[in-house]
């Protein structure tokens, strides 16, 4: 196998396995909570104020 095919193959395999793995969690997440009758909505309002930092992602530290 030639190098550039396997870096690709190597990054399918682990780009791969993260999306299967975050999807898989996702679904799983939808399902209970769909099983204990809660939404996000309500899952949010129970949060409050302190769990909306707002505009907090990865990168956006360097920004404020």
């Amino acid at each position: 196998m030639s190098p550039p095919m396997r870096a690709l193959a190597t990054a399918i395999l682990y780009l791969g396995s993260f999306l299967l793995l975050g999807y898989g969690a996702r679904r799983l997440l939808a399902q209970w909570m769909e099983q204990h009758g809660e939404e996000l909505g309500e899952v949010q309002a129970q949060a409050g104020e302190s769990g909306r930092k707002g505009g907090s992602f990865l990168l956006g530290v360097w920004r404020k």
